[in-house]
C-alpha cells in the first residue's frame, strides 16, 4: 500500500488517445508530450518475438522490413486486435513519458470508442494495468474531443461533434455532461487508405504501399475537387511488367477511390439529426456540427457536410489533438468528471 502510495507520487496522472493511428500522450501539468503512430516492429526467431522499434521508427519499417522482422500495428477500428503488442507499445510509451524510469505507476484515462463492448473495453484496462497504470479510467471519445474542442457539455444545451479518426468514426450528441445519442462506425481513414490503394491498383495496374496510399489522401485527398485538379507523382510496382513505375494521380481519382467512404459518413450524421429529440435539434440549427479528428482535415469535407444537411460546419481548432486535450482536462477534474467515465 505505501509503495503504491510512492510510486504514485512520482509517477505523472496521464491521459492516452489510444488511436488506430496514432497514440498522443497528454501529462498532467505539461500538456501533449508525446504524439506517435501506433506501431510496433518485432523481430521474431525460432523460440521468442522482441519488440525492436515502437512509434515513428516502426512506421518507417512498414512495408520495408525483412521477413523476420514484422511492423504490427495493435489497434484495429478503434479497439485492440493485439493484446501483447499493444500492452508492449503503452509501456514503450508510459516509460517515456516518465523518462524511462521502470518504477511509475500512473492513474491513466484512456478514450475508447462509444460502440466498444465489454470485452473490448476489458481488453484496453487489462493493457495499461499490465503497461504499469495503478488506475485506469475510460472516457468515449466523442465526449473527450467535445470537451477538448471547448464545447459547454455541462450545460442543457445540445453539442453535436463527429470524429473522424483512423478507425472509426464517432458522431454524438452531448447535454448535461451526458451523451444523449451515439453512433459509431468503423469506416474512418484508414479505409479511406485502403480503398486509394485498391483504385490505384485497378485503374493502373500499380501496387503501392499503405503508406503512399496515406500520402496521397493528405496531399490531395479533396471530397469536392474542381479543375484544374490537383496532381501527385506516386511510384510503385507495376503488377504487368513487376518493376518499378511513376504515375501522375489527380485529386479527382482520390475523390472517386473514398466516394463511399465519405457518403458512409454523411449518411451516419444524417441519422445522428434525424434520431435527436426536437429539443435538442433546435440547439444544434444553432450551434452547429464541431469536427474532430485527422479526417476533420480532408479538404472540403465541412462544405460538403454543409450542404447536405443545411447546418453551420466548424472545425475543431486542433482537431488531431481534440479527443487527448479532452481527456487531458478530465485529469485536472477528475471528481468533477467522474460522471461522464464509462464503467
Amino acid at each position: 500500500m505505501i509503495l503504491d502510495f510512492i510510486l504514485g507520487w512520482l509517477s505523472n496522472d496521464l491521459s492516452i488517445d489510444l488511436g488506430t493511428a496514432n497514440t498522443l500522450v497528454f501529462v498532467k501539468g505539461k500538456g501533449i508530450v508525446l504524439r506517435e503512430p501506433s506501431v510496433v516492429a518485432v523481430k521474431k526467431d525460432a523460440r521468442s518475438a522482441r519488440v525492436l522499434a515502437v512509434g515513428k521508427e516502426a512506421k518507417s519499417m512498414l512495408g520495408k522490413t525483412p521477413g523476420n522482422i514484422v511492423a504490427i500495428r495493435p489497434m484495429k477500428e478503434g479497439v485492440i486486435a493485439d493484446f501483447e503488442i499493444a500492452e508492449s507499445m503503452l509501456r514503450y510509451f508510459i516509460r517515456k513519458v516518465h523518462n524511462r524510469r521502470t518504477l511509475v505507476r500512473p492513474r491513466i484515462i484512456i478514450s475508447v470508442p462509444s460502440g466498444i463492448t465489454q470485452v473490448e473495453k476489458r481488453a484496453v484496462i487489462e493493457s495499461a494495468e499490465s503497461a504499469g497504470a495503478r488506475e485506469v479510467y475510460l472516457i468515449e471519445e466523442p465526449m473527450a474531443a467535445a470537451i477538448g474542442a471547448g464545447l459547454p457539455i455541462t450545460e442543457p444545451t445540445a453539442n453535436m461533434v463527429v470524429d473522424i479518426g483512423g478507425g472509426t468514426t464517432e458522431v454524438a450528441v452531448i447535454s448535461l455532461a451526458g451523451i444523449v445519442y451515439s453512433a459509431s462506425i468503423r469506416v474512418a481513414g484508414d479505409r479511406m487508405d485502403e480503398a486509394i490503394l485498391q483504385h490505384i491498383k485497378r485503374r493502373f495496374n500499380l501496387l503501392i504501399g499503405e503508406h503512399s496510399a496515406e500520402n496521397i489522401k493528405i496531399q490531395i485527398g479533396n471530397v469536392l475537387p474542381e479543375p484544374p485538379f490537383e496532381e501527385m507523382e506516386i511510384k510503385g510496382r507495376d503488377l504487368v511488367s513487376g518493376v518499378p513505375k511513376t504515375i501522375v494521380i489527380n485529386a479527382a481519382e482520390v475523390r472517386d477511390a473514398i466516394s463511399e467512404q465519405i457518403d458512409n459518413i454523411v449518411e451516419v450524421v444524417r441519422n445522428a439529426l434525424e434520431e435527436t429529440p426536437p429539443e435538442l435539434s433546435a440547439d444544434i440549427v444553432d450551434r452547429g456540427i464541431v469536427l474532430t479528428g485527422g479526417g476533420a482535415l480532408l479538404k472540403n469535407l465541412d462544405k460538403l457536410l454543409r450542404e447536405e444537411t443545411g447546418l453551420p460546419i466548424l472545425i475543431a481548432e486542433d482537431p488531431l489533438s481534440s479527443v487527448v486535450l479532452g481527456s487531458g482536462k478530465v485529469l485536472d477534474n477528475l471528481n468533477i468528471l467522474r460522471e461522464i467515465m464509462i464503467n
